[in-house]
């Protein structure tokens, strides 16, 4: 499949809806039914002020988080339109990718109706 990795940057303390950010975007991608969503914490980070954010041992209020979403054209367009109308400022890289899962559901190579080659 074709579409996109969305990975957005924030702080473990920056909340929406009275939710921690990272947390509501989790949920926003549960009901916009998207694939799935994936948060990441750092050690430390820059923002666009040049400040640092890390996390200390006893304040995690300042640590860095990505939250990562891997979503088709239509899921990106819904989520992006959603994110609008909930007046949000958030940072993000929005990048083209192939994403598949590779296993018991891939098809056999002995199968050649099921059998796609892409040539470049």
């Amino acid at each position: 499949m074709h579409g996109y990795q969305i990975t957005f940057f924030t702080q473990q303390a920056r909340s929406h809806h009275g939710k921690p950010l990272a947390d509501w975007l989790v949920r926003l991608a549960r009901e916009l039914d998207l694939s799935g969503a994936t948060v990441i914490p750092a050690c430390e980070g820059i923002g666009h002020h040049h400040r640092i954010h890390s996390a200390h041992f006893f304040e995690l209020a300042d640590q860095p988080l990505c939250v990562v979403m891997v979503v088709t054209n239509d899921e990106a367009r819904r989520l992006f339109e959603r994110l609008r109308a909930e007046r949000l400022q958030l940072f993000y890289v929005k990048t083209a990718a192939e994403f598949g899962v590779v296993g018991e559901d891939e098809p056999r190579a002995d199968d050649a109706d099921s059998v796609n080659i892409a040539r470049d």
